[in-house]
């Protein structure tokens, strides 16, 4: 996952927060072996409690390599997540961003290059500090434009040209 963050995701300017995160290793980098939404709604909100306790944290990917390889049920693990944060009350404090090896946006068909853009390894819970979000946009001109710049540049460089790079991911 840290080689798709950095030759992806940094690369190809997705998120244009990444790069700063990545130089100064504020990234957390958690592998889960879950496989039932609760366990792994556990581990999400471990992960919470530890970023909580350390403030070098900006951010963590919950990487799942055992369960939700299904795309339909990794968005159900999602809708929970979210769930759990409000109840545990870091509703406000975190905010989960989702990334899925098979990801297709509501409006858009499988094969849309643009889907690239939330694909990943593994799924992945992403869960971001809000307020340190919150100073990032709006320290960034027209945040509104970074998913069209994505959407844009993927479709540019084609499914093909994704299927590729992610599958290099798996190997290093």
């Amino acid at each position: 996952m840290q080689n798709w963050v950095s030759s992806v995701i940094v690369k190809y300017n997705f998120c244009p927060f990444a790069r700063q995160e990545v130089e100064q290793n504020a990234i957390h980098y958690r592998v889960s072996t879950a496989v039932s939404h609760d366990d792994a709604v556990m581990d999400m909100l471990d992960e919470c409690a530890a970023m909580n306790d350390d403030a070098g944290k900006e951010t963590a990917l919950l990487i799942f390599t055992e369960g939700f390889g299904e795309f339909a049920d990794f968005l159900d693990l999602v809708d929970l997540a979210n769930a759990m944060l409000a109840v545990q009350g870091y509703e406000g404090t975190y905010q989960i961003a989702n990334f899925h090896p098979d990801y297709v946006f509501a409006d858009s068909d499988e094969d849309d290059a643009a889907n690239y853009t939330n694909r990943a390894p593994y799924p992945t819970l992403h869960i971001i500090r809000e307020q340190s979000m919150a100073e990032a946009l709006d320290s960034y001109d027209e945040p509104e434009s970074i998913p069209e710049h994505n959407i844009r540049l993927a479709r540019r460089k084609g499914e093909a040209f994704w299927q590729q790079l992610l599958k290099n991911c798996y190997k290093k």
